[in-house]
């Protein structure tokens, strides 16, 4: 296997703004993917899983190497160094890798794979937590799969077609996929591929969207013609479910507080073919209490720690804070207390998150249950995936009715 210089330069590039300048993996990568208009499936396929790969074993790497944050250009290129021996590349006769311990770097690796926040590379506290939360056995189980690499799962837009028809046309398109039992809108991509090159995805036929994730709109349980508030709907990739299980037929408000999220939902919702969609943005309580006690359905899909998604953000246990995971439970069970007086007696709502923390997920719901206004609230169900029982993401999702009165 060779080392292409100008693929190597790109990662490294890369690499420096996500780890110094907080930048997002996938935005550095659909970047670094515009770079080269000569680049062939092999080389894009090359800058994107180094970068993906890098920035999930940064902590381990950067041991090996012995650096330091915040990384100097050198030091950038000596996690490279590290990652392409630990990959089975022969580092070519470059500068950048003159005097490389490659036997030392072997060494290295299987002296701190012995110590788990080294073996699954991930910051002390997030290992402390997930003990704490979940137990030895779980945690251990858990983060590993959440390193692994996500697998690419397509939702199918039943406005517009067909799983059987969809994975037919992918087939003609050499893409091959899966068609998963459990999950009825899905299809899991066999290898990685750009579908978003395809007319099918220009013409909505699908959404890219984990598989978990599609649980979610399934468990509100919507029938056509109903009422449905989802609550904090950023890009919409939940509405966009709803709206295909309404058939189109009802009503679905998409809540928000950021003006730009629901631009993208709109661009989307028009690719779909998806019209039972009116747009609110978030401006106080006012828009809140406005829709009390009118909606069928109520999504609160709510803001959360996102450490059941890591597979696919491996970035965010960088970012992520301590302090952050303990203000968002405050958020959690605010926004549970305010959105679930938007829901008619009789009606029914999903609390859901992209967590594997008992604290963020049940703890909140128990929490909520006790609460004056959780006493208007009956728990039907939940449901608690996690990845390495799963092989998709880690989500939590739980189905509560309102009471008549």
């Amino acid at each position: 296997m060779r080392l292409h210089r100008n693929l190597v330069f790109t990662v490294i590039d890369s690499i420096l703004a996500i780890f110094n300048d907080g930048e997002y993996a996938d935005k550095m990568v659909a970047r670094a993917l515009k770079k080269d208009k000569r680049w062939g499936s092999a080389d894009r396929k090359f800058v994107a899983e180094t970068i993906y790969e890098i920035t999930r074993w940064k902590r381990l790497y950067a041991e090996i190497a012995e650096v330091k944050e915040p990384y100097t250009r050198d030091d950038a290129w000596r996690i490279f160094a590290v990652w392409a021996v630990l990959r089975g590349y022969t580092l070519p006769d470059w500068k950048y890798f003159e005097n490389t311990p490659v036997r030392r770097i072997k060494g290295r690796f299987d002296e701190l794979t012995k110590i788990r926040k080294f073996k699954e590379s991930i910051p002390d506290w997030i290992d402390e937590l997930g003990l704490q939360e979940l137990g030895k056995e779980v945690w251990e189980k858990e983060i590993a799969a959440q390193n692994q690499q996500a697998s690419v799962i397509l939702r199918v837009n039943t406005l517009k077609t067909t799983r059987e028809k969809l994975h037919a046309i992918l087939f003609d398109l050499d893409i091959e996929t899966i068609m998963p039992e459990e999950y009825p809108d899905a299809l899991v991509l066999k290898e990685r591929a750009n579908v978003f090159m395809t007319d099918a995805f220009k013409e909505g036929l699908f959404e890219v969207q984990d598989a978990s994730s599609q649980l979610v709109a399934r468990l509100l349980d919507v029938k056509p013609g109903m009422r449905v508030v989802d609550t904090c709907a950023g890009a919409g990739g939940k509405t966009l479910h709803i709206a295909a299980l309404m058939e189109n037929k009802g009503q679905i408000i998409a809540m928000d507080i950021y003006e730009s999220k629901q631009k993208q939902l709109k661009l989307r919702a028009k690719r779909n073919g998806a019209f039972n969609i009116e747009y609110r943005i978030i401006e106080g309580t006012k828009t809140i209490k406005k829709l009390h006690e009118k909606a069928d359905r109520v999504l609160i899909d709510a803001p959360c720690s996102g450490l059941g998604v890591l597979k696919r953000n491996p970035d965010s246990k960088w970012k992520l804070r301590p302090e952050f995971v303990e203000e968002i439970k405050a958020v959690q069970q605010q926004v549970l207390q305010d959105y679930s007086k938007i829901l008619k007696p009789g009606g029914k709502m999903v609390y859901a998150t992209c967590s594997i923390l008992p604290s963020e997920n049940e703890k909140q719901i128990e929490k909520f249950l006790n609460s004056e206004a959780g006493q208007d609230f009956t728990f039907i169900e939940d449901r608690k995936v996690l990845s390495h029982e799963s092989g998709f993401d880690g989500f939590y999702m739980a189905l509560l009715e309102r009471k008549n009165k």
